[in-house]
């Protein structure tokens, strides 16, 4: 089975989360469903420079990332591939982007994670990042 190790980042502004739809795919149970934006980890990249890197590839997001961005990580297996990905939180210093690779996107509260339809390898992130949004401001 196929692993992949990938990065995703929390894209935060203004107290949203940016969350990102996927297009039609190879597999139907990744197909439109909403995920964070990253992407896989080059050979002798650190996850935050992957992370910065990606942003910058897929979306024209300048963000500066470091270890202790660090949020949550999640290792998921699919029928037909496994990931491991870690998340960082992110803060632009805009909300303006390119959307290259997605179909949607919106920025939402923490609270109002839940009413979107994540990939499942997300939705443990989508967890960590209610519980450390509310936790610290509710």
């Amino acid at each position: 089975m196929k692993q992949l190790v990938v990065v995703g980042g929390i894209i935060e502004y203004n107290g949203k989360i940016l969350c990102m739809q996927r297009n039609k795919g190879k597999y139907d149970y990744t197909s439109y469903k909403y995920e964070f934006p990253g992407g896989k980890l080059e050979e002798g990249e650190t996850y935050p420079q992957a992370l910065m890197r990606e942003l910058r590839e897929e979306m024209d997001m300048k963000v500066f990332v470091e270890e202790n961005d660090y949020i949550a990580e999640v290792f998921h297996e699919y029928p037909d591939f496994s990931i491991h990905m870690k998340c960082y939180i992110c803060k632009p210093e805009t909300d303006r982007f390119i959307r290259k690779e997605h179909i949607n996107h919106v920025w939402l509260k923490p609270e109002e994670l839940d009413s979107l339809d994540w990939a499942e390898a997300d939705k443990p992130i989508v967890k960590a990042v209610e519980d450390y949004y509310i936790g610290n401001n509710g």
